[in-house]
């Protein structure tokens, strides 16, 4: 470059071009590291051989075609209000970009008032920070609002200064963090990527564990079944039947199936149990249209019907190689009719389009039981209090030991017959 780039902040994505922002957003994983960088140990978040037994391999995965730091998803949120205004996630993506204007690098950045919608609870930190008599609010959230999949939080295009951009990027969320004053900021779902980059930045590397089903290679959900062990497949055989006992019938619909009216019968679902979890279901019936407008094919609703209508719904996203569960409704109960919808019905799809793994939301143990496995999400966190991150700092280690210990029970604990089956995870670079 002539000239360097400008890093600079920017209130809405309606001022970058969708195709720019994508070409950031669903650029290959960058191996920006030396060639023989081992893994992270999940314990210490030291450095381990690849070689070594630390369960590295059951982290969360990078999709390249990560559906949720696109550009249609992230401006569908802005265009609803389900950001922006009284949310108290005020968009402030930061960018990088050539003296010409040509997008390299962006940030998908909030400015934040609480702590709601992220999945990664920091509230004893606030409040522990707010009896010490310091101000918390605003944080800096660099994530995708109320949405816990992983992704980049660093999009950086494919061009030879994107190592330089990282930096940028690292620097201008500093600079945003300082002109706002803003306590902290938060690179919540992160990749191994942005650890790379963040951690020796001075951010506190988080883990936490969410299940995903990785698939094997299977043919059929009767092969997935047969690598467990004989009085489990029994049992999800009798759930599965008895899901559709009271003659419920399952619709997959994708693309131009999602007519408004099938997004009017799922919002219902969604306010309902939404309005019953969190008091507040944090989505618009207008976020819905969007996203049936502008990425109807990404999207996965699998739907229930009896006695001619609507009665639970669960919306999925789908990546290069990756469903990903989100929400889930229903307005009339029915024994494991959830497990059915959100389950077991996102594995039948991942395995008829060959997609690598189903991640299906935050927490939930009762996935185990179901063949969903437990991996390792992490979070990078930057506090400038020094007091403050000295005592995080020491939480955050004794919590990545817990969660480490966790994760190995949980996998003892996995319904297969003699050990995991063994999966190819597929190449993201």
């Amino acid at each position: 470059m002539s000239e360097g780039p400008r890093v600079r902040v920017i209130g809405s994505l309606s001022e970058v071009e969708a195709a720019a922002w994508d070409l950031c957003a669903h650029a290959p994983a960058l191996d920006l590291a030396a060639p023989d960088m081992p893994a992270r140990d999940a314990a210490t978040s030291t450095m381990v051989s690849p070689a070594s037994d630390s369960g590295a391999d059951l982290v969360a995965a990078y999709d390249p075609a990560n559906p949720f730091v696109s550009h249609a998803f992230l401006q569908a949120l802005e265009t609803s209000r389900c950001v922006g205004g009284r949310s108290g996630w005020a968009p402030a993506y930061v960018i990088v970009e050539t003296p010409e204007g040509r997008l390299l690098g962006a940030a998908p950045s909030y400015l934040k008032t609480h702590s709601q919608g992220e999945y990664v609870f920091d509230h004893g930190w606030a409040d522990a920070y707010e009896r010490a008599g310091g101000h918390y609010y605003p944080k800096l959230q660099v994530s995708v609002p109320f949405t816990p999949a992983t992704g980049p939080r660093l999009l950086v295009a494919p061009t030879e200064h994107a190592a330089t951009v990282r930096v940028l990027l690292v620097a201008g969320l500093e600079a945003l963090r300082r002109q706002t004053g803003a306590s902290s900021i938060h690179a919540t779902f992160a990749t191994e990527h942005d650890l790379e980059a963040l951690v020796p930045a001075g951010y506190l590397e988080r883990h936490d564990i969410q299940f995903h089903w990785l698939n094997a290679g299977y043919g059929s959900y009767d092969d997935f079944l047969a690598t467990l062990v004989s009085r489990k497949r029994k049992t999800l055989k009798r759930e599965r039947r008895e899901a559709l006992a009271a003659g419920i019938e399952i619709a997959v619909l994708t693309g131009s199936e999602l007519t408004e009216s099938v997004w009017d019968a799922f919002f219902g679902f969604y306010q309902d149990t939404g309005a019953r979890k969190w008091g507040r279901p944090y989505l618009t019936r207008a976020f819905f249209s969007e996203i049936g407008r502008t990425m109807a094919d990404q999207t996965v609703l699998v739907m229930a019907r009896r006695a001619g209508r609507y009665i639970a719904g669960a919306i999925n996203f789908r990546g290069r190689n990756t469903l990903y569960g989100r929400n889930w409704g229903c307005i009339e109960e029915h024994p494991f009719l959830h497990f059915e919808v959100c389950y077991h019905q996102a594995i039948d799809y991942a395995i008829a389009n060959g997609l690598a793994r189903v991640e299906a939301g935050a927490q939930g143990e009762h996935k185990l039981a179901r063949g969903y496995r437990p991996v390792v999400t992490r979070s990078a966190h930057y506090l400038a209090d020094p007091g403050l991150k000295a005592a995080v700092a020491d939480y955050l280690a004794r919590e990545r030991a817990a969660i480490a210990r966790a994760q190995r029970e949980l996998r003892e604990e996995a319904p297969f017959r003699t050990t995991e089956p063994e999966v190819n995870l597929p190449d993201t670079k």
